[in-house]
């Protein structure tokens, strides 16, 4: 439903059928199944209903709960703006609808949409992972991102904080560009440091919710958003997670929907690297660079994909570079393996943050970008 031919009736039966607090998603998708469309389980008598879904359900639907009305005007007048990217409400059965979607356990009735709706239907992987993750695998993301979309995937994320961010932030350059779903209306944007990104994703990608306008972002919602991500795509890569990451549940998803998971590797002292270890030891594929996904996907195009990792070209070598390795080095460690002072390191350190070849971390603490 497309802001120019949307149907208030439709719209209004669409809110009705999935925002009435007592009807769930299963129960509305037993009751579409039934009776073909919203408005007609709403022009269904109550008993017919209660065949369906039971009593408390079928009785919740008679009537239109406390703010139905504010919603519908709500829903009309956003989809009505011209302003900026079009909005759309993609339902299961429009032509927008996406047919991976289809193939999943769970997929959502209704979406919300703002940008390029198209996207919906292109071949796609998802890039998720810590929302607090190290430079490397920050970089990682980034550059994964930008090498596969160039090869022609749309790159799925969820907008959080980390390597959502990179991933999306890679993609937006490439003509695949990328899809946020996320876990709160879109009259909302969360988490807040990203309002830029997702104005950048809307005018040059696409922004999904099942949400209605108006949510905000409430824990539980997130997890749920975690099976579109899974759903759209062909694959999931996840490049940096803990143990008890929400990254695990896309990769999980995935795997109950028959789709590839992809893991990058890293410091077996690394807490972020721990997820994808565990990953990798339940059988998701090991990666070194873009290429590997490409061809675990047998993606078109493949012979124009470097083979080298993923990474930006090495600078030339640095001594304090060379005695860092490639995991988090505290000062004090740096100075046993050097033999520097520690205020000739901090002098030389800064050189090399500022050449980008070096991020400081937390606790006086550093590490190497890419294979600077």
């Amino acid at each position: 439903m497309r802001a120019v031919d949307c149907d208030a009736d439709e719209i209004a039966a669409w809110l009705r059928l999935l925002e009435t607090p007592q009807v769930g998603r299963e129960s509305a998708r037993r009751l579409l199944a039934a009776f073909g469309s919203p408005q007609a389980v709403l022009a269904a008598s109550e008993a017919r209903r209660k065949e369906v879904v039971g009593s408390v359900a079928a009785h919740a639907l008679s009537q239109a709960g406390d703010g139905h009305d504010a919603l519908l005007a709500l829903t009309l007048a956003w989809l009505a703006q011209t302003d900026g990217p079009p909005r759309h409400l993609v339902a299961l059965g429009d032509p927008d609808y996406p047919a991976a979607l289809l193939e999943t356990a769970d997929p959502p009735l209704l979406l919300y949409a703002i940008g390029s709706v198209e996207l919906l239907r292109s071949g796609s992987l998802a890039i998720v992972g810590s929302r607090n993750p190290t430079p490397q695998g920050r970089e990682n993301a980034q550059a994964f991102a930008a090498e596969l979309g160039r090869a022609g995937l749309t790159i799925v994320s969820g907008l959080a904080l980390g390597i959502d961010g990179a991933a999306h932030a890679g993609a937006l350059d490439t003509a695949a560009s990328t899809i946020a779903v996320v876990g709160t209306g879109l009259d909302r944007v969360y988490p807040k440091r990203h309002l830029a990104l997702a104005r950048r994703i809307a005018d040059n990608g696409l922004i999904v919710s099942e949400y209605s306008l108006g949510t905000p972002p409430l824990a539980p919602n997130f997890p749920l958003r975690d099976r579109i991500i899974a759903g759209l795509s062909r694959g999931t890569l996840v490049v940096e997670a803990a143990l008890q990451s929400g990254s695990l549940i896309t990769a999980r998803l995935a795997v109950e929907g028959g789709r590839e998971v992809f893991a990058i590797p890293g410091s077996i002292h690394a807490p972020q690297s721990k997820g994808c270890h565990a990953l990798i030891k339940q059988g998701a594929k090991l990666v070194e660079s873009a290429r590997d996904i490409l061809e675990e996907l047998s993606w078109p195009g493949l012979e124009e994909t470097p083979t080298a990792p993923t990474q930006r070209e090495p600078a030339a070598a640095h001594p304090i570079v060379e005695a860092m390795g490639y995991e988090p080095i505290s000062l004090d460690e740096l100075v046993r393996r050097t033999g520097w002072s520690a205020a000739e390191l901090n002098v030389r350190l800064l050189e090399l943050e500022l050449g980008g070849v070096v991020a400081r971390l937390p606790g006086q603490c550093f590490q190497r970008i890419g294979q600077g």
